[in-house]
Parts: structure tokens; C-alpha cells; sequence
């Protein structure tokens, strides 16, 4: 159990950060300001509280007995509501500790507010289940939006997605072939008492997430995290040695380095966001690879294009990112229905822009982190239904197209479009 001494000062900061996705701001950069020392139990607060969202919502409007709470007063019930039901700890002290955080956020007059909501919970628990169970938004924990959406779309498989977007995601690796074999790397994690089992060619998927510290190799590039859904993408390009491959919308760079990794061919990795295109960098020469990194807008060829066509483009759309949610849970909350809609405008007009870049006879494979048919099936179809070169192919690995969250990997969705000559 963790020391009660600090709680307060997590319960704060967290509600801080919640409080923050729930008035439109990203998760992920309140995650890059934490401390080291202060990101890992912050992390727990912070994503343990957003993927149970709505539920801890649904217990406080249902508690409340004076309206609705200041807002970083009811993001810090939210946060202790998931804490004391993480059974990480004591209830009592989950109580306490929450009473302390009121003052640290500067809202003493509403510490016996908050008291007085966390005792109810406990006394009115059992009696509470029935109400929450009754409203989907609390019972299922996404969006009523969203929840429609994936009963409509897969009516024998949407309540198990739902689930899997409230679970801790699976932590799985790509090891890097041109510096170990697969089954010896694994031989290594057995070696310091770290359990994972085969899937694929070269992935492992671990039974417990740890630090990437703790993995042996990997500073010396011996191997990445990747999802096992994401490992898919370099298996289903075809690669060949000496292809001309281009990467779009390519940071962090783990789907590039997985292709140079595979083949020996001319990579260029492209992405809008200077930042996140400096990664990619950073991400090759951990793997003793290269490639030429633009920092460009791929809907704009003119502006980067040097008129040599590609074979083989990887074109990792932005999307809804609906089937990663677990690992962002601010998205479920953040998105809004339209969403879809424009996401699937950008998705038409980056495949028009890519496909003037594509060589006769060369492949594009279309990809997404979404589980929404609208930013997939839908916009692969419509563009190969109004473009007369496009012919969409087998994927290569045999497997479906959209691949669902589960125990093993998140959700992607793939199509290989070839250029006819």
C-alpha cells in the first residue's frame, strides 16, 4: 500500500489535471509537464479515473445534494471516487486524504462537502450499483455518442469493446531483427524473470507492463514498444529491398523504424508537427537506423515531393484514435460525434494528395487507430469507388481488416491499395 502522506498532494494534482481534460485540454501534455519522481502515481489517478469517467461522474451527480460542485472540487471527488475503488488503499484513508487535498486545492469551505459525499458513497454503495447500471454513460463508461455508434457497428462484439476500452492496455514489444532474434531476446526476459510469450515474427507480448528501463537491450536498440496491432502496418507494406518508401503523418516513428528494420529500403518519414517529427530522429538512432525526416504537411506535395515517385507509402492517417482509448482515456471524452465526420474529410484528402505521389504499380497501405467504420471501410471505398487507378488488394498477413481491442492488442484497421499501372 502506498504511503497515505503523499495521497493528498496526488489527489490534487490529478484532480487538477482531470479538471482540465474535462474543460477540453489533452491528457497527454499535462503528462509531459509530471516529474519523474511524481508520474507514475499520477498516471494511475489520472488515467484510472478518466477510463471510469463516467461513472464516478454519474456517482457524484447522484450524491450531490447542493447542484453541481466547483469544478476542480468535483474533479477531485472524481479522483478520490476511483482511488478508493482501486482497493489500492485504505478506505478510510482514501477519505481523509481527500478531505486534506480540499485544502491543498485552496477550497477549504469545501472540505465538509467532500467528506460528507465520500462517506455517502460508502454507506449508499450497494444501493448506488442499481442506479449506475441503469445509465449507459455510467454502466459502460464512454460516451452515449460513442456507445451508439459501436452497438450499430458490430452488434455481436460491441459490449466486449466497450469493455476492453475500460482496461488496463497489454504492453508488448518489437524486437529488432537486425540486432537479435526474436526467440533469443525472449530467452533474455526469462533470464531476469520477465514473463511474455510469442506473437508474430518478431513480437512479444509481456503478461505484466514494466518501465522501459527494466527491459534488457533497450537502450542498445535491441528492441521498441509497439502494440502488436501496430506491428501489423511494415508486415502488410510488402516491403523489398531497395524501395523507395515514404511515411506519412510518420511520429513518433516506431512504423518506420518496423519497416527499415524489415527491408533494406530508401525511407523518407514525414510529419507536420516539428516536435513530434524530431522524435522520429531520436527513435532511428536508438535502432542504428536512418531515413531522411521532413518536417512537412502531406496534404501540400508541391512543398516537399521531389518528384520522384514512391513504391510503397504508409499513410497513418489522423483519426478519431477510437481504438487506442484505453491508452488516452481523455479521447473517449474529449471527441464529440461530428468528429468522425471531419476526421473522415481530412482522411479523403490525404489519400487524394499521397496517391499523386505514388508510383505506378506501387502499394499505399491506408491505416488507423480508429474502430469507427465511418473513418475506414467507408473512406477506403469512396476513394477506390472514385479513383480508377486504385484497386484495393488482400492484405498480405491474411487477417481482417479491422482488428477490435482486446487482452492482446488495441484497435487498428488496415487496407492495401495498389496503383494500377
Amino acid at each position: 500500500m502506498k504511503q497515505s502522506a503523499t495521497l493528498a498532494m496526488q489527489l490534487a494534482e490529478a484532480a487538477r489535471i482531470v479538471a482540465g481534460v474535462a474543460a477540453g485540454r489533452s491528457l497527454a501534455e499535462a503528462m509531459d509537464r509530471l516529474r519523474e519522481d511524481s508520474r507514475a502515481a499520477l498516471i494511475d489517478l489520472t488515467h484510472g479515473t478518466l477510463r471510469r469517467y463516467g461513472r464516478v461522474q454519474a456517482i457524484v451527480a447522484n450524491l450531490s445534494r447542493r447542484g453541481r460542485p466547483d469544478a476542480l472540487v468535483e474533479a477531485l471527488l472524481w479522483t478520490a471516487l476511483y482511488a478508493l475503488e482501486s482497493g489500492r488503499y485504505a478506505e478510510h484513508t482514501v477519505v481523509d486524504e481527500a478531505v486534506k487535498a480540499g485544502g491543498l486545492i485552496e477550497h477549504w469551505p469545501a472540505k465538509g462537502y467532500i467528506n460528507g459525499l465520500m462517506r455517502s458513497f460508502l454507506r449508499q454503495r450497494e444501493a448506488l450499483e442499481a442506479q449506475l447500471a441503469a445509465e449507459p454513460e455510467a454502466h459502460y463508461q464512454h460516451p452515449q455518442w460513442w456507445i451508439d455508434l459501436l452497438r450499430g457497428a458490430y452488434p455481436a462484439d460491441w459490449q466486449s469493446v466497450l469493455a476492453a476500452g475500460n482496461d488496463h492496455p497489454p504492453m508488448a514489444l518489437r524486437v529488432n531483427r537486425r540486432r537479435i532474434d526474436a526467440d533469443a531476446y525472449r530467452a533474455r526476459l526469462t533470464a531476469e524473470n520477465i514473463a511474455a510469450h510469442r506473437h508474430g515474427s518478431e513480437g512479444l507480448l509481456l503478461e505484466h507492463p514494466l518501465p522501459v528501463d527494466r527491459l534488457p537491450g533497450f537502450a542498445a536498440g535491441e528492441v521498441s514498444v509497439q502494440d502488436i496491432g501496430a506491428q501489423r502496418a511494415a508486415h502488410c507494406l510488402d516491403l523489398a529491398s531497395g524501395q523507395r518508401v515514404l511515411d506519412a503523418c510518420a511520429a513518433p516513428g516506431g512504423k518506420t523504424a518496423h519497416m527499415l528494420e524489415l527491408a533494406d529500403v530508401a525511407m523518407t518519414a514525414l510529419d507536420i508537427d516539428a516536435a513530434r517529427a524530431a522524435r522520429i530522429d531520436a527513435t532511428l538512432d536508438r535502432l542504428g537506423l536512418r531515413a531522411e525526416i521532413l518536417h512537412a504537411d502531406a496534404l501540400q506535395p508541391p512543398q516537399w515531393w521531389d518528384g520522384r515517385p514512391f513504391d510503397r507509402i504508409l499513410a497513418d492517417v489522423p483519426c478519431s484514435a477510437s481504438g487506442i482509448a484505453r491508452r488516452r482515456p481523455d479521447i473517449k471524452w474529449l471527441r464529440r460525434a461530428n468528429d468522425v465526420a471531419r476526421f473522415a474529410g481530412q482522411q479523403r484528402n490525404l489519400l487524394a494528395a499521397l496517391w499523386r505521389v505514388l508510383a505506378p504499380g506501387g502499394k499505399l497501405l491506408y491505416a488507423t487507430c480508429s474502430i469507427f467504420p465511418g473513418e475506414n471501410e467507408a473512406v477506403v471505398a469512396a476513394f477506390v469507388a472514385s479513383e480508377n487507378t486504385a484497386r484495393q488488394l488482400p492484405l498480405p498477413d491474411g487477417a481482417r481488416a479491422q482488428w477490435l481491442p482486446d487482452a492482446e492488442h488495441d484497435g487498428f484497421y488496415y487496407a492495401l491499395i495498389q496503383k494500377q499501372a
